[in-house]
């Protein structure tokens, strides 16, 4: 009888434990975002990504981004890029992950901008006193030596057979800064979606890819007013960022440098040889990969407000926001149709 009335109580027990309501437990819907950064290709890197933490995740980029400098980067000696720039015919690519991939892109918005993003302006570049070259000390421009530099600039100087990359001219060489950082900024995110992190915002020195959204809605990135003045951050305007997305800034007001009471900045005008300055101010481009937004960019402020739009509105994968110079120095803003 004692014992029948033990396991009745230990069953009521049991019950009441299975069908009472659980310890109040707090559930975040919410993937956790994460962010690092560092430094990289010259500038610094910033990363968010929503779901679990990454193990390791600074070293594999790290890792990424050197094998690319190794390739690419102009400031590297033992560079790809270095040896056939210095060399006089030019180099085997055998081996090389990033090199002809960033040439036929080179090549893809060469043909589309008429010549406007040029990669072979390096000797240019170096004469204006940007790239591994060094700031003028005069202002006087020398028309004789950008005449003798102009003959090496031009894509047609450039001679790939299979993984021989050759060069009409001993002084032909190439500068591929202009898409450098957005195509860092793929290879992040291409890492990060490896990974199983398709929600992520890489940012490269201003230049930044959206893949997913963030937990629904798209990432918000901030286009930045040109003001010389370094320590000035001011925002002009706002774009959203989402599902692989990517969108890079080129303008004067960052990478120029006096002398002689004269303003030299850093793009260059292929076709001219001159120091390009213009109404427009800053071009941002977005388009499906940030390498090609970059080098986008750069052609836009070459080409100023009105071509570089008109080239825009062409490519249905392209939008972009220009920053212009208008009537007595008012600033203007020019979008495409699409944003």
């Amino acid at each position: 009888m004692v014992l029948r009335l033990i396991i009745l109580l230990f069953t009521c027990l049991l019950l009441c434990t299975c069908g009472s309501a659980p310890a109040e437990v707090v559930v975040d819907s919410q993937p956790r975002k994460w962010e690092i950064s560092g430094r990289a290709m010259g500038s610094y890197y910033k990363i968010t990504y929503l779901g679990d933490s990454l193990s390791g995740l600074s070293a594999r980029i790290d890792s990424l981004l050197d094998a690319y400098n190794l390739e690419l980067s102009a400031w590297v000696p033992e560079s790809k890029l270095s040896v056939f720039n210095r060399e006089a015919e030019g180099v085997n690519l055998e081996g090389t992950q990033h090199f002809i991939p960033n040439l036929n892109l080179a090549r893809i918005v060469h043909q589309a901008t008429g010549g406007a993003y040029d990669p072979t302006i390096a000797p240019l570049v170096n004469y204006w006193g940007f790239g591994t070259g060094q700031p003028r000390q005069s202002a006087e421009v020398v028309q004789e030596e950008i005449d003798r530099l102009l003959p090496l600039v031009g894509f047609e100087n450039l001679e790939l057979e299979g993984q021989q990359l050759g060069k009409k001219y001993p002084g032909v060489q190439l500068d591929l800064n202009a898409s450098a950082k957005g195509y860092g900024v793929d290879l992040i995110a291409q890492l990060l979606k490896n990974s199983g992190r398709p929600d992520h915002l890489v940012d490269v020195g201003g230049e930044m890819r959206g893949g997913g959204t963030k937990n629904g809605q798209a990432w918000t990135v901030a286009i930045r007013l040109p003001d010389e003045d370094k320590a000035k951050i001011a925002l002009a305007g706002t774009l959203p960022l989402s599902n692989d997305r990517a969108i890079a800034t080129s303008g004067n007001y960052l990478n120029y440098y006096k002398v002689g009471g004269e303003t030299f900045s850093h793009t260059i005008n292929p076709k001219t040889g001159l120091v390009e300055r213009n109404r427009l101010l800053s071009a941002s481009v977005l388009a499906p990969d940030c390498a090609t937004a970059d080098a986008f960019a750069t052609a836009c402020m070459v080409l100023g407000p009105e071509q570089a739009m008109a080239l825009i509105e062409q490519d249905p994968k392209l939008e972009a926001y220009f920053l212009v110079r208008g009537e007595g120095d008012a600033l203007e803003t020019l979008k495409s149709s699409g944003l």
